[in-house]
């Protein structure tokens, strides 16, 4: 039999606090860690309480942060950064403020360039026009974009396809 050792509260408060210095976090993740560290519902409150007062957990500053490192290390789109918020359970506003961060121009250019580089790399025997459209359409759709802007650019490369062909 494991003995596990409890912590005081003011143990595992200084734990929260390094957890959320090292990096931003959302609440559901700071309450998951609490109770890891073995503390009970009223404390793992009273502890989430006490780090939002104090600035060490800000749910929007971590939603921003998220989203924006997501575009831009993942190249996710909107739609699937929405979701990955939503999973944390982050509120909308937070959400919204989050998806603001992320430039128009910077995502098209990004969604054109995924565009690009998918349908270039859709080759071998059998692959015709309508296989690159539905590869490009589906790697871009499990990357979070609208599916209005992926039709648009699967559109644009087929046309300059026809044309050059």
């Amino acid at each position: 039999m494991i003995v596990r050792k409890t912590l005081t509260k003011e143990q595992a408060y200084q734990k929260l606090k390094h957890y959320c210095a090292y990096q931003d976090r959302c609440h559901s993740e700071v309450k998951s860690k609490a109770y890891l560290l073995g503390m009970k519902k009223t404390d793992v409150e009273e502890l989430t309480s006490r780090l939002i007062e104090e600035g060490c957990l800000h749910e929007e500053r971590f939603a921003r942060s998220f989203a924006g490192g997501k575009f831009r290390m993942k190249q996710w789109g909107r739609i699937k950064i929405r979701s990955e918020l939503k999973k944390k359970q982050i509120s909308s506003y937070c959400i919204a403020a989050a998806l603001e961060e992320i430039d128009d121009e910077k995502y098209n250019e990004t969604l054109h360039k995924l565009a690009i580089k998918r349908w270039n790399s859709v080759t071998g025997p059998g692959t015709n026009l309508f296989v690159k459209m539905t590869k490009t359409r589906d790697f871009l759709t499990i990357k979070g974009y609208e599916p209005l802007l992926v039709a648009n650019e699967i559109k644009a490369l087929a046309e300059k396809q026809k044309g050059a062909g």
